[in-house]
């Protein structure tokens, strides 16, 4: 990635010589937050002691007329993946083919989402979901393709904040089949956008924007006919644009190249001189990045989903080969090292499952607030997945790691593990890494703390604003703080739940602890909590195994009480699956309580330091020097 420092400098840049301070990068932060909670959210009730169990119990079902609707479609497009798309040939040359791009367009898979008074199929989130994960099943670089377009490219900003006639002008392109991109990074600009260089500056009729700057990794960009692109528009206030990529002054520098996903269309993006008329602008001047991330409440519901199937893909993979292969007289399935790794891969993948599709039903049913819910479903969802992975090319062994293309030249079962593998790693970091996730969760977490006693810890705050913050928290603590500890979650209750019952009562008892704990770490740290990044992660690690656990026994029971006849099996199945899963989670919690107070954070961050002062730089010796150092 560094060919990029080869490319001349884009001129017409802003007078911005240094990074954007943290004090900066808060404000830009804080100012593009989502302030206001208008309907409730689980995942924040738990952090504040309250187990809102109602708002997702009974599971939320969806909608029989959207399934109906989808049938069709989603047989097409099973039918496009098994009969038009060879996902080897596609890894080894790194090109999509066109008739696969083109093909997908004709069935639709652009515009599942757009309303069908634009061309599009007007599907559910939830079918939309499964629609890429079907996908994600057989192609990673097909999801890629299909997600940049539609989760975060020009459909979902453009449905939710875009005026009639862009709807009109756009939708029905982007319907056919026009591929779209999302284009915020810069080479020093990433999930910090203070920092942000490119510039759109209004010009003096009034009638357009003069666009400069350039885009680094961005997705479908190389082959995309239409962008949002992100740009300041003052000091402070960064806009988001239409952008056509055929104008003037629009340039794919080069097509980006990575370890995974080796047909993605990535690429850098220079903007020079482009004139965006002001009939472009989306939503307003200035609520750019608001524009971002609400977008991605539900555009990044893709990647749980995702991992949702490739992790049945290496589960079926892996369960058929512990059947097959002998050795010490048994099938490996039978010695305990395997089946335990394949028992918490079953569990795991059915907990994954709840969390997603309980995201996107969410989403659907539109009365409660999943800012939460998504980045948690992201987070766990994409390092569990990444866990079940890996374990699959263990079980595989050899096999595992050796190419599908070698497999196949020597009669074996060509199982794509390796090419799994490498594509898989990228949902840890796509639409927000995983320490971005536990940041923005736990920023979200401490929101009403923060709202009540902020100025107290506050070292700026004048003495009137703490005295009146004192007043307001001592109040609001002397009620909250007691509650937190008089709960119950003991038997009988949830006795609905049969044999899980005990996990949801953890869960009830659980998230009054999670939300003590909390409030006796902001007492503890005080202002440097924001700085124990890995206290905070632990928190949020807690939060989300409760999620887990409540939604797969949630669903579990759904799925008991609504089977009959043949699949009647299906309920006791998902009993067990959750039952399992549920008790791997509740260790994880204990342990991870255990570890908040009692841990190593600081004497392994002071050695981090050291390693940066290179007092420990004896530790590299022995190496071929790197080429760049020689």
């Amino acid at each position: 990635m560094t060919d990029v420092l080869a490319h001349p400098p884009v001129q017409n840049l802003p007078p911005r010589t240094q990074l954007a301070s943290e004090q900066e990068a808060r404000e830009v932060a804080e100012a593009a937050r989502e302030k206001e909670w208008q309907a409730p959210s689980f995942v924040r009730e738990l952090f504040e002691g309250s187990f809102r169990l109602d708002l997702i119990h009974p599971f939320p079902a969806p909608d029989p007329k959207d399934l109906e609707r989808a049938r069709p479609f989603m047989e097409r497009l099973e039918r496009f993946m098994r009969e038009r798309v060879d996902s080897d040939k596609i890894d080894r040359e790194g090109k999509i083919p066109e008739d696969v791009v083109r093909g997908l367009g004709e069935i639709g898979a652009f515009g599942i989402k757009i309303p069908t008074e634009y061309g599009g199929l007007g599907l559910s989130q939830y079918s939309y979901t499964h629609a890429i994960g079907l996908v994600t099943s057989q192609d990673g670089n097909l999801t890629a393709l299909l997600s940049a377009a539609q989760s975060i490219g020009v459909p979902t900003p453009l449905k939710l904040f875009g005026t009639p006639e862009q709807k009109k002008r756009y939708l029905p392109r982007l319907a056919r089949g026009a591929v779209s991109a999302f284009a915020l990074t810069e080479n020093q600009v990433g999930s910090d956008p203070a920092g942000l260089t490119t510039t759109a500056t209004l010009s003096e009729d009034g009638s357009h924007y003069i666009l400069n700057g350039e885009k680094l990794w961005c997705t479908n960009g190389t082959i995309a006919e239409l962008m949002v692109v992100m740009a300041r528009t003052g000091s402070k206030r960064i806009t988001a644009f239409i952008v056509e990529a055929d104008w003037p002054g629009v340039e794919v520098v080069q097509r980006l190249h990575f370890m995974g996903l080796r047909a993605l269309e990535n690429g850098i993006i220079r903007f020079t001189d482009v004139k965006v008329p002001v009939e472009n602008v989306l939503w307003g001047e200035g609520k750019g990045l608001k524009l971002a991330l609400i977008t991605l409440n539900t555009g990044r519901l893709t990647l749980p989903a995702s991992a949702v199937a490739g992790s049945k893909r290496a589960l079926e993979i892996a369960r058929r080969w512990a059947t097959e292969r002998v050795q010490w007289g048994a099938a490996i399935g039978k010695h305990d090292a395997i089946a335990q790794k394949l028992g918490r891969m079953a569990a795991d993948i059915f907990a994954m499952e709840a969390v997603s599709d309980l995201a996107s039903l969410l989403a659907d049913r539109g009365n409660a607030d999943i800012r939460l819910e998504a980045a948690m479903a992201k987070m766990w969802n994409t390092e569990t997945g990444w866990r079940i992975v890996d374990d699959t090319l263990q079980i595989k062994g050899g096999r595992g790691y050796e190419t599908a293309d070698s497999l196949r030249s020597r009669g074996e079962r060509a199982d794509p593990i390796e090419r799994m593998m490498r594509d898989y790693r990228i949902n840890l970091i796509f639409e927000g890494s995983s320490e971005i996730m536990r940041l923005f969760i736990a920023r979200e977490a401490v929101d009403t703390h923060l709202r009540l006693a902020g100025d107290l810890i506050d070292p700026k705050a004048p003495l009137g604003k703490k005295i009146q913050a004192l007043l307001r928290s001592g109040a609001y603590y002397a009620y909250w703080y007691p509650k937190l500890f008089l709960g119950w979650g003991r038997a009988p209750r949830y006795g609905e739940f049969g044999p899980l019952a005990t996990h949801v009562r953890f869960v009830d008892r659980s998230c009054r602890r999670l939300a003590r704990t909390l409030f006796h770490c902001m007492i503890r740290f005080g202002p440097k909590l924001e700085k124990r990044q890995a206290v905070l992660g632990r928190l949020v690690e807690i939060g989300a195994e409760l999620l887990a656990i409540t939604a797969a026994c949630a669903r579990a029971q759904a799925i008991l009480k609504g089977d009959s006849g043949a699949a009647g099996q299906r309920g006791g199945s998902a009993v067990e699956l959750a039952d399992v899963f549920s008790r791997h989670a509740r260790r994880r919690v204990e342990e991870k309580f255990a570890a908040v107070f009692d841990n190593d954070d600081v004497a392994t961050y002071r050695l981090a330091q050291e390693v940066l002062r290179k007092e420990h730089e004896w530790l590299e010796e022995g190496m071929v020097p790197a080429a760049d150092e020689r």
